[in-house]
Order: structure tokens, then sequence, then C-alpha cells
């Protein structure tokens, strides 16, 4: 990764591949991600490579005739980094390393995971982050990687393998991965137990494409000073906050990590704690960006995420945000009316926010339950508890109790009722 006092970027060449399932227009779109995540890494992108293949060389991926010409090419443009689009084996790999100590070839999955790595901040975030880049570096670890580790350092190579035998630099990894399972195994426990004190809630998720402006619109709703940048995986930590809708609905709101397309699995696996907040909410918001080309595109890559997660039957609200980028009034409808349950609003101007709040509204109240209770007044800790996080609809005296009619989630209304008995 490149550190603030290194006066130079590290330059880049990036490489798309063409191949019956791909063509030219969708690889740039690709390539075009794929400089923003370069750029989020700290490199500079200085070049493009595409190359249209029938069949994957097992030993280079792309030909080895046009391999050795970007190496060449690298060579003679000062760039030390090249980056595939494409996962590469890690046989392709060290192949590559093998045919030049000077330039790091690097994958769509390991640029990802670098960022993440320089991205975590919480304890739990980087916990999660080492013990997927690790997993994804042992089989990919040969002397000529923990040379470059040593000589070259820069995006892609911060794992801090210092051993010079590749035995040794297996061993410590294995047990490194070992001691990093063992610490999120607590840090699940730790989230099980605050996730049955929030049961008797209902809770809403926000999921979308990393840069749709999820964190944004958690700001516009709570108030909360979330950290905020317009790049791709800003924030890696789930953040959950109280949001009140009115004076008898409220939620807990959770802000979590952004998807993208190719999202490493060992990654997500990773991350199932911080993820399964998701999995547990009563509602998912999935914010998409409206004014963005690839909207459909990363609709797809979060379904795709979201059925991996096992969180493709919890209910969806759709959440068109940044409309403030459209000037058309009828691409605006022809989108909203292709997606059923959605919402058009911009949460950078906090427009129809309002709107947003009445839409969660009526997906809880599908949920909601309508129950009569009789409360001694003897039991005023009781009384006190059954009107709080619901909505009165009725309250009469009587000499000796009060009649209450309540009306709330079911969790809640679940609560209550067992704390009568």
């Amino acid at each position: 990764m490149i550190h603030n006092n290194q006066i130079q970027q590290e330059k880049a060449i990036l490489v798309g591949v063409i191949n019956r399932f791909i063509d030219e227009k969708r690889i740039e779109e690709h390539l075009d991600e794929l400089q923003l995540l370069a750029n989020t890494a700290g490199a500079k992108v200085v070049g493009r490579v595409t190359q249209k293949i029938r069949t994957i060389n097992p030993a280079t991926l792309i030909g080895i005739g046009k391999a050795k010409q970007i190496l060449s090419q690298a060579n003679e443009i000062g760039a030390s980094l090249i980056i595939f689009d494409d996962e590469l084996s890690p046989a392709q790999i060290k192949n590559y390393h093998q045919m030049s100590e000077k330039v790091k070839v690097l994958d769509r999955n390991g640029l990802i995971l670098d960022i993440f790595k320089n991205h975590a901040r919480s304890k739990e975030a980087a916990t999660q982050v080492n013990l997927a880049y690790l997993e994804y570096l042992l089989p990919r670890l040969t002397r000529q990687w923990t040379h470059l580790e040593r000589q070259m350092g820069g995006i892609g190579t911060r794992a801090g393998m210092g051993e010079t035998q590749i035995e040794i630099d297996r061993r410590l990894i294995r047990t490194r991965i070992s001691r990093l399972k063992k610490e999120l195994t607590k840090i699940e426990k730790e989230r099980e137990t605050q996730s049955m004190r929030r049961s008797s809630e209902y809770r809403v998720s926000l999921v979308g494409y990393t840069n749709a402006g999820k964190s944004t619109l958690f700001k516009a709703l709570t108030g909360s000073d979330v950290y905020i940048k317009d790049q791709l995986f800003a924030t890696l930590d789930t953040t959950i906050r109280k949001l009140d809708l009115d004076s008898s609905h409220q939620v807990l709101l959770s802000d979590t990590v952004g998807f993208i397309r190719k999202l490493p699995h060992n990654l997500v696996a990773s991350f199932k704690s911080t993820l399964k907040e998701v999995l547990e909410a009563d509602l998912i918001i999935i914010v998409l960006d409206i004014s963005s080309v690839d909207m459909e595109d990363h609709l797809i890559t979060i379904n795709s995420v979201l059925e991996e997660m096992g969180a493709q039957k919890v209910p969806t609200l759709f959440v068109l945000n940044k409309v403030d980028l459209i000037s058309s009034p009828d691409k605006i409808e022809r989108i909203r009316r292709s997606l059923q349950n959605s919402i058009v609003i911009s949460a950078k101007q906090h427009l129809l926010l309002s709107e947003l709040k009445n839409k969660i509204i009526e997906q809880m109240e599908e949920s909601f339950q309508t129950i009569e209770l009789q409360i001694p007044y003897r039991n005023g800790k009781v009384i006190a508890n059954a009107q709080s996080g619901v909505e009165v609809l009725e309250r009469l005296f009587e000499d000796d109790k009060v009649k209450l009619k309540i009306r709330g989630s079911r969790p809640r209304i679940k609560q209550i009722t067992s704390g009568l008995n």
C-alpha cells in the first residue's frame, strides 16, 4: 500500500480478458471499476491492456507472448504493478514472478483484500480482513513472493513475510490463521449476545454496491457522525443506531460493508459475523445509485452476494439514491417502475427522506400485532414496559387495573407478554 510519506505512487497496468462470455464494451466497464480500486489502493494507472482469448492458458491466463509483452511494456514505462481483472491461480502468479523480479502481478481479489486491509479500523474488521488475506496468500506464497516482500513493498505485498524458507513461512501463516479463527469465534459469540439484546427491536439493514451512498443515507437518517468519503470501501465496520420514524415506530438501523462484483469468497466468509446483521434484519434496504449506468449490474451483484449469505428471503425495499444527478423525470419514473417496492431519494440533498420513513413504517405495519392487556396497578414497571416501543390504541383505568390495547412488532409484543407471566 502507498503510505502518505511515500512521494511517488506505484504505477500500474490493468489487464482485462475478452472471451465468449464477456465482450470488449463490458471489459472496459470492468476496467473502469478496477481503476477505481487501484486508485483507492494508492496506485496510479498508466495503461490498460485487453486480450481476446478462446481458452485460458493455465500458465499465464493469457497467451505467453502477450504476457511477456505486458511485462516488457511495464518495464519500459516504469510500472511496478500489473493488475488482472480476473482471478489468477497460485501457479499463474508464481509464473509471472519467475518471468520478472521487478514487476509485481496481482489479481482483482488480491487488490480488494489489500484495500480492505488498509481500511480496517476496528479490531473486528482487522481480524476478519487479516484472516481472508492470509488464506488468499497461503497457496500463492513462493520464495519469489517473500523476496518481493522484502525488496519491493507496496500494494499486494504487505503480509510481512520476513523468513526466507518457504516452509517456515507457510507454517507461520497457518499458525496465524488458526489464531485469527479463534479470535473470530470469540467475536461471533459477543455479537450473538448483542443480537439477543436487540431481538425485540425491528431491525433494518442498509446494503448496496460500494459508493452507492449507504453511509450518506445512514447519516442523513440518524444524524450519526459516520465516516464518509467518495471512494470504494470507505468504511468496513457495521454501525448500528436507533432511528425514530415517528412517535410510535422505532427501528435499529445498520450500515454494513459495501458489495462489489467478484467480491472474494473468503472475504465474504470471514466477514460472516459482520454481515450477520443483514441475515437477522426484518427489512433489507438495497441502496442503488440511480445515476449509474451500471445500476442493473450492481443489483445483480448485490442479489448474488445476498443469496450467497442466505439472506434472499428477508423482505427488501429498493432505495434509488442520487436522484438529484438525473435531469429526466421520465427516466426516473421508468427506473422506479422497473423495481417493485422502490422509492426515489437523494441522501446527500435530504430529498424525500420522509417518504422513505413512511415506506419503512408500511413494511413494519405488515408484521405488527394488536393485543389487549389487563395489568394490576401494583405492577407499575410492567405497565410502563407495556407502553414502551409500541403504539397505545386504548388506555382504560379501572378500580384495580389498567386496560391497554397496544400495537407493535411481533418480537416486541412477544417480549411484553412474556414479562406478564
